[in-house]
């Protein structure tokens, strides 16, 4: 016994061809081209089985983007483009609040020495990080912990330039002991 029929995509000449040559543009990311030839294979008249078995992806996959394709085909292309229907949709929850400048100015400090900044320390703790960074103005406010944590998931520990020194005074000396 057969399911529902999904309903028809109805692809005007000049949408056809953009998604088209979406689906063949070597720059194009793979999930948009993916995403071009599920609703090109739809406006062909297939079903979701059949699309999803050509293209090697779920069923709920090809309903998915089916879907989402009729529900903006209403919208004209001057208001949004092609690429942007076959974007993914904005992820839920919160944004982050330190941008990328940011975090380039946080490691940029790490790696100053602490006596630069007037701290009569030799390495940099995360107290100290964060003290150090809502003094300059980088940011508002931002734990320790977190200051850590954005140290340590750009490859610093809270050592800042300590580690940086101490890793070429090994590479150092494991080139003077050959």
């Amino acid at each position: 016994m057969r399911g529902p029929k999904p309903p028809a995509v109805v692809l005007p000449a000049e949408v056809r061809d953009e998604l088209e040559a979406l689906a063949r543009r070597h720059g194009t990311p793979q999930q948009l081209a993916l995403r071009a030839r599920i609703i090109l294979a739809a406006a062909s008249g297939r079903n979701n089985c059949q699309i999803a078995c050509q293209e090697g992806v779920d069923v709920a996959t090809v309903r998915l983007w089916r879907g989402r394709w009729l529900g903006l085909q209403p919208m004209s292309l001057a208001d949004l483009r092609v690429e942007d229907r076959l974007s993914d949709a904005p992820r839920p929850g919160r944004r982050p609040e330190i941008t990328a400048e940011q975090q380039c100015r946080i490691v940029a400090l790490a790696c100053e020495a602490p006596s630069q900044s007037g701290r009569p320390i030799s390495q940099w703790t995360g107290r100290e990080i964060a003290d150090e960074l809502v003094q300059r103005g980088i940011v508002e406010r931002i734990s320790r912990r977190h200051a850590a944590r954005l140290l340590k998931s750009n490859g610093l520990g809270c050592q800042g330039v300590r580690w940086a020194e101490s890793a070429a005074a090994r590479g150092r000396a494991g080139a003077a002991g050959r």
